[in-house]
């Protein structure tokens, strides 16, 4: 197989990156080297920067139809190309090519969101606000944008970010993942071929010092990150210090609660679909259930079903879940499921050994449930992001929402019930910012703000919806009068500030 060298996007060009810093992308599944990606050097980083300034004069022109209709023909290139999204997605990061497939779905949802922006960046008008007076409001583009998405979702992440910007009139440079830059810079490659301009979208591979200088670049007006909650605090922090708007969507211990009213197979094969579904690296997958009343009596169940799910290299279109996407992450989830067994928790489901015929090198991990969990355990209070469950019991839905709200976390949580009360109650009490009701994996449609909350989030606007174009904007403000050409007022000097 041939190795792919990936470019870097600078000013509308695919330039090979002259660092001499070069990192290996891995098919998770058999750590065949792939692709090459450099880490972009200071100069090149600069010169993305640049390009984006420059293009911003001329783009932020743009009249908001010819925005939109850029934006049509970039969903409609994104639409045709997705089963070649779809295998770059699955060669790099491992998830199955029906999960991939979603994906693509997911991020055509966000693109499409962002066709709407003749509607989203309309400003409002008080018509004689006072006597003779007018006051609008400007949605204006702020300038150049920046964002550092991480590798569980190397398109839908993208999507969120760069498509909303650009339709608001910003220019774009995008830090993708390292671990799986493939798909990524083909799905910008079909954003220049709709018709964006050269320098409005922009691509550069690299590390924390690549970051920096970003967030550190006088012209970035904006960060959107996407990611573990460490390195988001991290970006968050140092892009407000240099006086950066900014957002930060993190980590999370997402909540499943199942009542006994709930449809058991439909509670059940969502519960392991959410928890297990791309190898549990998600931040909105489902790695603890909470089984209340005589659910409890489902347990065995669970774990059965858990059991008969076929782990398998993303290609196997059966499979219903990869590898984790490199060693280091397999290590680190078997080190986390490790202090699992040793502080007492019950390993109902053991998938640490997990052997796939014809991939002795592929780094999977079998689903993994462990039950008699308490909220102190570091299965419980860490993110493993891996195929693990922790099962949690109640006596009654309000112990279930106590130890949901208890957690620092906010990004989802669901409910599994037959009762309108029991969701209304949920849905009212619960502390966390996206709410499922029989929707295992509540992220709701991109026409709907990302809404994640509490430790989940940094930053009071999330991406997509109406949120989004609050983002990428800055509110203008004029107050206009006009008056007649021979109009007299006299010789009165008003010094009050009131407009009548």
């Amino acid at each position: 197989m041939t190795i792919r060298e990936v470019p870097l996007i600078i000013g509308g060009e695919k330039v090979r990156s002259k660092s001499d810093k070069w990192l290996d992308v891995l098919n998770p599944a058999t750590q065949e080297v792939v692709a090459r990606v450099p880490i972009a050097t200071p100069e090149e980083v600069k010169a993305a920067v640049d390009s984006a300034e420059q293009a911003f004069k001329s783009w932020s022109q743009v009249s908001l139809t010819n925005r939109m209709r850029i934006m049509l023909n970039f969903q409609q290139l994104v639409r045709e190309h997705t089963q070649e999204l779809a295998e770059l997605v699955t060669l790099e990061h491992g998830k199955t090519l029906p999960d991939a497939e979603g994906e693509v779905g997911r991020a055509l949802e966000a693109i499409e969101n962002a066709c709407s922006v003749t509607r989203l960046q309309l400003g409002e008008m008080a018509n004689n606000a006072a006597t003779g007076v007018d006051t609008y409001t400007l949605n204006k583009p702020l300038g150049v944008g920046l964002g550092i998405t991480a590798f569980n979702f190397p398109l839908m992440l993208p999507a969120f970010m760069f498509p909303p910007a650009v339709a608001c009139g910003n220019t774009f440079v995008l830090k993708p993942s390292e671990q799986d830059p493939s798909s990524t810079i083909r799905f910008v490659e079909l954003a220049l071929e709709a018709g964006i301009p050269a320098g409005v979208l922009n691509v550069v591979h690299g590390d924390a010092g690549v970051v920096n200088q970003l967030i550190e670049s006088d012209a970035v007006k904006a960060v959107s990150f996407i990611g573990s909650t460490a390195i988001g605090t991290q970006v968050y922090n140092h892009a407000a210090k240099h006086g950066k708007r900014a957002q930060a969507m993190m980590g999370a211990k997402n909540h499943m609660v199942i009542m006994p009213d709930a449809n058991k197979d439909r509670a059940i094969n969502d519960l392991l679909g959410s928890a297990f579904g791309a190898a549990g690296q998600r931040c909105m997958a489902n790695p603890v259930t909470i089984l209340v009343g005589e659910a409890r009596k489902w347990l065995p169940e669970i774990a059965e079903r858990a059991k008969l799910m076929k782990v398998g290299p993303g290609t196997q279109r059966d499979a219903d879940l990869g590898p984790v996407v490199s060693p280091q992450a397999k290590q680190r989830i078997l080190n986390i499921l490790n202090s699992g067994v040793e502080q007492g928790a019950t390993l109902l489901v053991d998938g640490r050994d997990c052997q796939v015929e014809g991939y002795p090198d592929g780094n999977f991990v079998g689903p993994t449930m462990f039950t008699d969990v308490t909220t102190d355990m570091d299965i419980y209070t860490q993110e493993i992001f891996g195929p693990a469950l922790c099962v949690l019991e109640a006596e009654t839905l309000d112990e279930a929402i106590e130890i949901i709200n208890a957690n620092p976390n906010g990004n989802g949580t669901s409910l599994f019930t037959s009762s309108g009360w029991a969701a209304r109650k949920f849905e009212n009490d619960i502390d966390v910012g996206q709410v499922g009701i029989n929707v295992p994996i509540p992220v709701p449609v991109a026409y709907f703000s990302f809404t994640g909350s509490r430790g989940s989030k940094l930053g009071d606007l999330g991406p997509n919806g109406k949120q989004v174009v609050s983002f990428w904007t800055y509110t203008k403000s004029v107050t206009a009068r006009w008056f007649e050409p021979d109009h007299q007022d006299g010789s009165a000097i008003h010094t009050t500030i009131s407009l009548k």
